[in-house]
């Protein structure tokens, strides 16, 4: 492999270890470099290098250099061979020191990741098989994440943050910038990167570490698989084994990341302990609630560095140094469009009077504990409430059910697929039920695991399956559902969020088809004004990611208190 032994900085020559450079690196006769982004496309020998410059920031510098050699043009991107599979040392070589927040990247490693050729070029090698072309925007966010150290992938949900990552890790150890990758993830999701892996770097071994606790020690300590991949619970049950430092990484990916996103959590503290030389975060909602989420996954990202919370304009300044988000709008022509409409559905006379009455009587039991009532006395009356406007508890009446049946006759005899969430898994069961004439699939927390994969396949195969009925907490993340042109959000969940990865399940790459997306509710009942709740949260995650100014902060209990008319000033609960 070539290499650079000596160049120039700021006009002072300096003599460094041989840098080793990708056998399709090339160079022009003076090529600027922003980021870690190179244009180079052949072989280049140590005596063409007269000069390199680097100025600026050493995470985000310019680069150039001189040669006396012009370049070649880069290779095609092959998708028609598959390499042979690659063979990985038995014994990984001890990692250096991980950067501290406070050290810079080594001059080293910074010249041997920019002087790399462009992302095209290298999956343009014949050995890189690819079972289709990525996007030009997927491309950009492979290169933004190869190059980083620290980085925050924010696409939003469906542009395929998975077959980025997986590729910019497959390049990475190609080029042998990482030896060895552990991937964090919910445990609903392993079976998805695994699939995911065998189709975008199938020659990478992947160990799941899982089982009992002596079968995780072994694959923490001595399985050599390049990738390690595991989910929270596990890594949590594992907190002493990181801590002692057994286990170290080149590179750890969290993926879901928000799962991190209160300090003070368990999850997020044993994370922050995990050795590691670079950190990327994987979330499509960076921020959930409110703007001390983003602090836990940018302390995460730098190694540690405490993030001050002043104010949304610092908040947006330190996201902005390691964020790459793009929507859905923003590469419109590779997705078809989304049509979400406010489904209004009125409530019919009998069950309007049960919910009229059960707001009443829960008010009054408000205003009788006056100050010892908490912000969960306030949750489990509007919970009580939500389940009203869903089906009536005593005639089992549905104003939303009856509309929901005529829809789906439509798309059923249109050959087409739906999917419905929900917050309650009774309201599932219930449904179930109702739309029998229908044969509704399920997927909830109840459903077993070793179940999951089949129920999904066979919503996807069999054309006499029109719709899915699912929970918002088991499968709102990680599935795959773009055969579906029709989302029901039956109920709202309280974090705009989750209902926007609910959403995607069915519009993200690969939906040929315009997704239709239908919330209910339910007019002049707590479902209008959680509605209005729900918009102003999406203000607070406007004003932080996408740099607009917000109509409101945070959700305060205040505020949650001031659904009903109560009669009296909340006890601030703290713990809540």
């Amino acid at each position: 492999m070539p290499f650079a032994s000596e160049v120039r900085l700021e006009g002072k020559a300096a003599l460094l270890e041989p840098i080793a450079l990708h056998p399709a690196a090339a160079a022009f006769s003076d090529v600027a470099v922003f980021g870690h982004a190179a244009v180079l496309s052949r072989p280049i020998e140590p005596a063409e290098v007269e000069s390199v410059r680097i100025n600026g920031d050493p995470r985000i510098h310019t680069l150039s250099f001189a040669t006396t050699k012009p370049a070649c043009p880069s290779a095609a991107l092959r998708t028609d061979v598959r390499p042979p599979r690659l063979r990985f040392p038995a014994k990984i070589a001890p990692l250096p020191k991980p950067p501290s927040a406070e050290m810079t990247i080594p001059l080293k490693e910074r010249l041997s990741s920019a002087l790399q050729p462009p992302i095209t070029t290298l999956l343009g090698d014949t050995d890189v098989w690819l079972p289709f072309e990525p996007f030009a925007y997927q491309f950009d966010g492979i290169q933004f994440l190869y190059s980083r150290f620290a980085a925050l992938l924010g696409d939003e949900m469906g542009l395929g943050k998975t077959m980025q990552t997986i590729l910019a890790m497959r390049l990475l150890f190609r080029s042998g910038l990482i030896s060895n990758a552990l991937l964090v993830c919910p445990k609903p999701l392993t079976t998805n990167w695994m699939r995911e892996f065998s189709m975008w770097a199938d020659e990478i071994p992947v160990a799941v570490i899982q089982g009992e606790t002596h079968a995780r020690r072994r694959l923490w300590l001595h399985d050599r698989s390049p990738v390690k991949l595991i989910n929270y619970e596990a890594l949590t049950r594992d907190e002493d084994l990181l801590s002692e430092g057994k286990a170290a990484f080149d590179l750890v990916v969290l993926d879901e990341a928000q799962r991190i996103k209160n300090r003070e959590s368990n999850t997020a503290a044993v994370a922050h302990t995990i050795k590691r030389r670079r950190s990327w975060v994987l979330t499509g909602t960076p921020v959930e609630n409110h703007a001390g989420d983003l602090c836990s996954l940018l302390e995460f990202c730098n190694n540690g560095r405490k993030i001050r919370e002043e104010t949304n304009a610092v908040l947006r300044a330190e996201t902005a140094a390691v964020l790459l988000r793009r929507t859905k709008e923003q590469v419109g022509n590779d997705l078809p469009p989304k049509l979400i409409t406010d489904c209004l559905v009125d409530l019919g006379p009998a069950q309007r009077e049960r919910y009229e009455s059960a707001e009443r009587d829960g008010v009054r039991q408000l205003n009788l504990l006056e100050e010892a009532a908490t912000i969960e006395h306030v949750f489990e009356l509007i919970r009580w409430l939500k389940n009203i406007c869903n089906f009536d508890p005593v005639t089992g009446e549905s104003a939303k059910a009856e509309k929901l049946k005529a829809d789906l006759e439509e798309i059923a005899a249109s050959g087409k697929k739906a999917i419905l969430f929900s917050q309650y898994v009774t309201t599932i069961e219930k449904l179930a039920e109702t739309l029998a004439d229908f044969r509704p699939l399920v997927f909830h927390g109840k459903v077993p695991n070793v179940q999951r994969d089949g129920v999904i396949q066979t919503f996807r195969e069999d054309r006499n399956r029109p719709i899915i009925l699912m929970s918002y907490g088991t499968g709102a993340v990680g599935l795959n559902l773009q055969f579906a042109n029709y989302v029901f959000l039956y109920d709202r969940w309280w974090n705009p969020a989750v209902e926007d990865q609910a959403v995607n399940r069915a519009h993200r790459i690969g939906q040929k088809e315009p997704v239709f997306v239908s919330r209910f509710i339910t007019p002049q009942t707590i479902e209008e004004r959680v509605a209005q709740i729900l918009a102003r949260k999406r203000d607070l995650f406007s004003a932080l990611i996408e740099g607009l100014e917000p109509a409101e902060s945070v959700l305060t209990e205040e505020e949650v208190f001031g659904l009903f008319d109560l009669k009296f000033m909340p006890r601030r609960n703290d713990a809540a």
